[in-house]
């Protein structure tokens, strides 16, 4: 059976499971639409939250930024998990138990405030646009390659059937879908990484394997020992080598960490659980099912570049440490070039593909010649050609993005893996995308609408609202996955700085500190997304103050070093001192309130 046929098949029988599921799981009421009647078991909740938290960015983007970056994309692993550990110490048990269904809520009833309100509906709104452009340009990436559909056509039919389920089902219809998804991705993902390991370290399992040795090496070297010699060679910088500032890598780290336990897509998760009992075990289980993928993504990402650099540069047979030529290379590669996630430039006119560091575009010779074949720059301009090939030899681009799903194509793997993994990278990216566009449309229907606008509204016009903001919500998300400003890692990990900077501190002080009241969490929220905001679309350079030069996105032009992406903890600690004076120097929150932040925090019933 071909390849496509067959991912056709997965993919199609997965859909229909999710849709199945939908129509099995409809919400019929508010509390269902928002926190699924608040009944899902615990586990079925760590199963469900793992789906909702792997997304597009940890199952297809992580991996690639690990097998590029190496040893400096350990903040991602780092970063993502370690959030969940102050999620299960810091906020999920009290977020339960003050019971309430969304963020926005529980932060305009602590600060007594619907403009406290507003404003972290806005936050959460930022946020999660954000983040669910990462989702979709993943979807858009699966569906170009496995099913030979254009990307903007593969994002259509990804927004299509998360209208279904997530619009019919809300909630309850989320998560039921949700835990097929975790177990759809989780073995999409695990399957070809013991494959692999097995093939290259004889050992099946990847976590092991990574440290193992290397299956019939005549040196007998370790598989990360011979991943540093061969991209030194080559002129890259060791793998397991730290390449990048410590200040930068460290609150990047910390923006994940702390935007983790302030996504509201997650935390909702926990509101929907019988008991605050069952919150702080919710949250355990989901780690269990998510270090199963975390674990294995190490693995997978130095194993898929190792592969790359065999296919491109072998260091057996005839052509033995050469680069292949374009005529003697798989499949698989020029499947990929068709997507234009991978292009190869010929600059020198050998016929081979020079694989090393640097840009393949910059020094390109064509681009200097018009329509006769004349250099336009003349004679400086032929210097100039010589002169950037000289330093710069690279030929090849790899979006980082393919990493995962062509690696099973690149390991020879059988079509049936493949087709698994192009469900499970879809799987993964439409589980939080509906996760997310839930929290967005749930923060206008109830929060804004039923809670500021018209209280009096019945159930099931709430209802009807929340779909009809699904749906606007999920045509935004789609008119920005077409036009993505960056890979998906890169984005996701825009969108975790965006709610470390605004919604975390909000939670923590909102449940630990009864001094801080609405105008300093106001001040406070504004002040923390602002300056984030503002610093990351300085360096992304996606505005211009004019009678001003844009600044550089590099390290050299960055505060201090401090990348865009890590910028959310700086923006944070923003938030927490304006917030903390702020409220030094204006009146404390009312006597009733002080009682809500005591009583949260000890056994008993909370007082409204």
């Amino acid at each position: 059976m071909s390849l496509q046929l067959m991912t056709y098949l997965v993919v199609g029988a997965t859909f229909g499971l999710y849709i199945f599921i939908a129509i099995k799981a409809r919400a019929a009421t508010t509390g269902e639409f928002y926190v699924a009647g608040k009944g899902v078991h615990p586990v079925l909740n760590g199963m469900a939250t793992g789906a909702d938290w792997m997304s597009a960015a940890s199952f297809i983007s992580m991996a690639g930024l690990i097998a590029f970056k190496g040893y400096d994309a350990s903040v991602f692993l780092m970063g993502w998990t370690g959030g969940y550990c102050l999620l299960a110490m810091l906020l999920a048990p009290y977020l339960r138990k003050y019971g309430k269904f969304t963020v926005p809520e529980f932060i305009g009833d602590r600060y007594y405030s619907n403009v406290a309100r507003v404003v972290a509906v806005i936050c959460l709104i930022t946020a999660s646009l954000t983040y669910v452009i990462g989702q979709m340009k993943g979807i858009g990436v699966a569906f170009s390659r496995f099913l030979e559909l254009p990307f903007e056509t593969g994002l259509f039919v990804g927004m299509a059937i998360v209208f279904f389920y997530a619009v019919l089902g809300g909630m309850k219809g989320v998560t039921y879908t949700q835990i097929a998804q975790y177990c759809v991705l989780i073995f999409a993902y695990t399957v070809p990484a013991v494959f692999i390991s097995l093939h290259l370290t004889g050992t099946p399992v990847p976590q092991l394997g990574l440290g193992a040795h290397m299956g019939g090496d005549p040196n007998n070297l370790f598989l990360l020992d011979k991943l540093d010699k061969t991209l030194v060679d080559l002129g890259f910088h060791e793998y397991t080598l730290q390449k990048g500032n410590t200040l930068n890598i460290f609150l990047y780290t910390l923006s994940l960490m702390i935007g983790t336990a302030g996504l509201p897509h997650v935390i909702t998760r926990f509101f929907t659980v019988p008991k605050v009992k069952d919150a702080r075990s919710s949250v355990g289980w989901s780690l269990v099912f998510i270090a199963i993928l975390y674990t294995t993504a190490p693995a997978v990402g130095a194993m898929a570049r190792l592969n790359l650099m065999e296919t491109i540069h072998p260091t057996t047979g005839a052509e033995a440490n050469k680069f292949i030529k374009y005529q003697d290379t798989p499949s698989w590669f020029k499947n990929w070039e068709g997507t234009h996630l991978l292009v190869w430039v010929d600059k020198n006119n050998d016929g081979r593909i020079d694989y090393a560091a640097g840009d393949p575009f910059k020094g390109k010779p064509d681009v200097l010649k018009d329509e006769s074949g004349k250099d336009k720059r003349g004679a400086l301009g032929q210097l100039l050609v010589k002169n950037e090939l000289k330093t710069n030899k690279n030929e090849l681009y790899v979006d980082k993005d393919i990493m995962v799903l062509a690696n099973p194509e690149i390991a020879k793997l059988p079509n049936w893996v493949i087709a698994l993994v192009a469900a499970g990278g879809i799987a993964a990216a439409l589980s939080t995308a509906a996760g997310l566009l839930l929290a967005i449309s749930s923060s206008i229907s109830h929060d804004l609408l039923k809670g500021i606008v018209a209280p009096n509204m019945s159930d099931k016009a709430e209802l009807m609202a929340g779909r009809i903001a699904m749906a606007g919500a999920i045509c935004v998300a789609g008119y920005f996955g077409l036009h993505p400003p960056g890979f998906a890692a890169q984005v996701v990990a825009l969108a975790f700085g965006l709610a470390a900077s605004s919604i975390f501190p909000a939670l923590m002080m909102g449940i630990f500190v009864k001094r801080v009241n609405n105008i300093g969490a106001v001040l406070g929220m504004l002040s923390g997304l602002g300056i984030t905001l503002v610093y990351i679309f300085w360096f992304k350079g996606w505005f211009f103050i004019p009678g001003t030069a844009m600044a550089a996105n590099t390290p050299a032009n960055w505060f201090l070093g401090i990348a865009p992406e890590a910028f959310g903890a700086v923006g944070a600690l923003v938030n927490f001192i304006v917030a903390y004076v702020i409220s030094g120097i204006t009146p404390a929150p009312p006597e009733h309130i002080q009682h809500l932040v005591e009583d949260i925090r000890v056994p008993g019933v909370v007082r409204r």
